[in-house]
């Protein structure tokens, strides 16, 4: 049996022939580079793009009106998560007011930024004179105990109240000195335990707050 060289010598060449630029398959090849290369590109460019955000001036309780006083602008790069925090180019919100603690140089969140209604706890005082904990500070958590009056004058036996309860401020009398010092602790109530808390006060009632420590772990 006889093989037809020049067929396949035909062949080979045709495969190995150069593309010619009018070839489909080149064009889709050069299209897909160029689309890669521009996707990097947008990429890189998204990434180091700024963006004015706020941040806290000082530590914000919860509940506090937001105003320009307590913010700082701060240009950041954070690409697709800028809509988690409150941009400047958007301004304050009206009525707007913090329904969580924002510690010091924190970027302000979007989502804890609401109105009055939106507030699940409120603050309420609390004077003691047992000093805290060295370092207690906004955001952590303590156990109210409470010691109800009796008819005669005496104290009952020391219940818990509220556990765990969120510190939202913290304010030391410098005007006191020694045994009479004493310290206002501004603790967040919600609406249910806020009523018997009232009455507790109201009753000269009396209160003990101890820290919490692992509470919020």
């Amino acid at each position: 049996m006889t093989t037809d060289t020049r067929s396949t010598d035909t062949q080979g060449a045709a495969r190995l022939r150069k593309p010619s630029w009018k070839d489909p398959r080149l064009l889709i090849g050069v299209l897909l580079v160029l689309a890669s290369t521009a996707g990097v590109v947008a990429l890189l460019a998204s990434q180091d793009r700024t963006s004015d955000v706020y941040s806290a001036r000082q530590d914000i309780a919860v509940g506090t009106a937001l105003s320009p006083e307590d913010l700082v602008v701060v240009p950041v790069r954070l690409g697709d998560s800028i809509g988690a925090y409150l941009p400047v180019s958007e301004g304050i919100p009206e009525n707007a007011v913090l329904t969580r603690l924002v510690t010091e140089g924190e970027l302000v969140p979007a989502a804890a930024v609401g109105t009055a209604d939106d507030l699940d706890r409120k603050p309420v005082g609390l004077s003691v004179e047992d000093p805290l904990p060295t370092g207690t500070a906004a955001g952590d958590r303590v156990d109210v105990w409470v010691s109800l009056r009796t008819d005669t004058n005496s104290y009952d036996e020391p219940r818990l109240l509220l556990e765990a309860a969120e510190v939202s401020e913290l304010t030391v009398d410098e005007s006191a000195l020694g045994a009479s010092a004493s310290t206002l602790v501004q603790v967040l109530v919600d609406d249910e335990a806020m009523p018997e808390l009232l009455d507790a006060l109201s009753n000269d009632a009396r209160i003990a707050v101890v820290l919490d420590p692992g509470a919020g772990s």
